[in-house]
């Protein structure tokens, strides 16, 4: 009986527009971090190292900080909206570092950005992040993801065909990764 292989084809102009796409996801969103932590530069630093590498830059050690820098930025937020929205931005970075493992965690470092940038447009608009977003934020969360569904280059979906679906759980990211997934390779 055949099975599924453990390694995927990977290419370095693969990760390349896949970091660029999940950097222009992130900074979608970048301003709901930056209203409220103005002096804080890590979120964005994450997305320019991003576009920096989808650009023709190296992978480094650098691009890894900074979205670990992002990452810790996001527990560091002063509200639920900011969070998602730092955390759409290390996603970004790290986005660089999708492994050619026939996985569906895979698919989070693919759609992770846009995944976060829809639940940081949502939580925006709710009154606390334990109560549904109200009819706007569930909006402009579906507004998100249909802007990442059309702006996704051949490389994301290329490459989700080689990987599995989208997990299941991860809260309601994990249904916006999920609902993504879906659309792109619908």
């Amino acid at each position: 009986m055949p099975t599924e292989p453990d390694t995927i084809e990977l290419s370095h102009q693969e990760l390349r527009d896949i970091a660029g796409y999940a950097a222009d996801c992130a900074g979608r969103v970048l301003s709901l971090f930056e209203q409220s932590h103005p002096a804080d530069t890590r979120p964005r630093d994450a997305i320019d190292a991003a576009r920096t590498f989808a650009g023709g830059a190296p992978r480094t050690a650098e691009l890894r900080k900074r979205a670990w820098a992002a990452y810790k930025a996001a527990a560091e937020a002063a509200s639920p909206a900011a969070a998602d929205a730092a955390r759409a931005a290390s996603h970004a970075a790290a986005a660089a570092y999708l492994h050619p493992k026939a996985s569906a965690h895979q698919v989070k470092h693919i759609l992770g950005a846009a995944a976060h940038a829809a639940r940081a447009q949502e939580l925006a608009h709710a009154a606390d992040a334990a109560e549904p977003a109200s009819g706007e934020g569930r909006h402009l969360a579906a507004q998100t993801l249909e802007w990442a569904r059309r702006q996704a280059p051949a490389a994301v979906t290329t490459v989700l065909g080689r990987l599995p679906a989208a997990p299941p759980g991860g809260g309601r990211v994990g249904e916006f990764l999920r609902t993504l997934d879906a659309a792109l390779r619908a």
